[in-house]
């Protein structure tokens, strides 16, 4: 995208405990190496309004949240996300690297949780505008191996709660997204955090920036 004056949208996606918050502070100081001007962010997060609406949907004591409920609440944090970050920053040049974005939803709320995908679909477009992301990075990572890296870091929300199962089909979710979308790739989270970023590098470098 090189000369190009709207900057480039990253995402990286997964399950629980797949790596993407680790990923993303390495990935941003390759690209700063790179001479980019690197923005980060996260949903549901990134705003005022994202983080309250955060605190909201992953304290373990919301258990009576319905999916309804919840899926609404992750599409009012990503239209305040959308305008006040992420359409300015790439209007601005930025490359912005966001934890999460719309195929999470589709994941855990579609394929996790079973609501209709084209009323997910619908609703994204309204939330979004449209916009979707130059790449996602999908963190690729068994089930079991991803809840117990959280374990071990004391991460304990709402998600952490739910099912085996349902961690299994959001999963599942993910490797569908990644033969559907034409920006997403597949990407093996195993392993140290340096060898999982330098298949991410990779990945970066083959579609961004060579």
């Amino acid at each position: 995208m090189a000369g190009n004056t709207r900057g480039t949208f990253i995402v990286l996606e997964g399950i629980e405990g797949a790596g993407k918050t680790t990923q993303i502070p390495l990935l941003r100081d390759f690209l700063v190496s790179r001479g980019r001007r690197v923005v980060t962010t996260l949903e549901p997060g990134g705003t005022d309004v994202g983080r309250h609406i955060r605190e909201v949907i992953l304290d373990p004591r919301h258990k009576a949240m319905t999916s309804t409920a919840e899926l609404l609440l992750y599409h009012a944090a990503r239209a305040q996300h959308v305008e006040e970050v992420v359409r300015p920053q790439l209007e601005n040049g930025a490359w912005i690297l966001c934890d999460r974005f719309s195929d999470s939803t589709l994941a855990y709320q579609g394929y996790g949780r079973g609501l209709d995908r084209k009323l997910l679909h619908q609703l994204d477009e309204i939330s979004t505008g449209g916009l979707v992301p130059d790449l996602a990075i999908i963190l690729d990572l068994e089930v079991e191996a991803g809840l117990r890296r959280n374990v071990q870091a004391g991460k304990h929300d709402r998600m952490e709660l739910e099912s085996v199962e349902f961690h299994r089909r959001v999963r599942e979710g993910f490797h569908k997204l990644a033969d559907e979308k034409p920006y997403a790739v597949l990407v093996s989270g195993a392993g140290e955090a340096l060898e999982v970023h330098t298949r991410i590098r990779a990945v970066v470098q083959e579609r961004l920036c060579p």
